[in-house]
């Protein structure tokens, strides 16, 4: 999708890996290997999106090292695209829900781009190790951190206002994927 929107696919390669991780400054050469790219593509797709003011640069160590302009006019807007068009929430909520149990699952962290102290919450009965594996093959990888809480803890947790579960399910921001739960939340929300 992102392709056809954008002309070049080192260019959309290249928008992921700076939006998608803010923070983190690049170099031509590690680039080149990290998205499978011909050398003289990333070059001049960096050099375009340098022009147009989204990225910049600085030497450090003989390097010339690349970052996201975080006060570009469109960042948030293309980040949030982005990280909607990574996440795919479809795909998760039918491959999760087939490996157990699953009331509800929340999305927030990697998933939103947004600061969390989890990344997904889910309720339920599944296996740990199969939901790992599922993770770490998605766009966020093994940095996601996760919490499954079975549905009895869970209603507890909300009964006795657990800080945690009160903070998570109250950020606007985050997406649930997965609600069968949608009475028993009433009751507490």
């Amino acid at each position: 999708m992102l392709k056809q929107l954008f002309s070049s696919n080192a260019r959309v390669k290249l928008l992921k890996a700076f939006l998608l991780n803010p923070d983190e400054e690049f170099f031509i050469r590690e680039l080149t290997r990290k998205l499978d790219e011909q050398i003289n593509s990333v070059r001049r797709e960096l050099d375009n999106l340098k022009k147009v003011g989204l990225l910049r640069s600085r030497l450090r160590n003989r390097k010339k090292y690349y970052t996201v302009n975080k006060n570009f006019l469109i960042y948030t807007e293309l980040r949030d695209i982005f990280i909607k068009a990574s996440s795919n929430d479809d795909q998760m909520s039918r491959v999760v829900s087939k490996m157990g149990e699953v009331d509800f699952l929340l999305l927030s962290g990697l998933f939103i781009g947004r600061e969390s102290k989890v990344d997904l919450l889910l309720v339920g009965e599944v296996d740990k190790k199969q939901l790992q594996d599922y993770l770490d093959k998605t766009e966020q990888g093994k940095d996601t951190k996760f919490t499954i809480i079975s549905k009895k803890d869970f209603l507890y947790r909300l009964e006795c206002k657990d800080k945690f579960v009160k903070d998570i399910l109250a950020e606007e921001k985050n997406v649930v994927v997965i609600n069968k739960m949608k009475k028993e939340l009433e009751k507490f929300l």
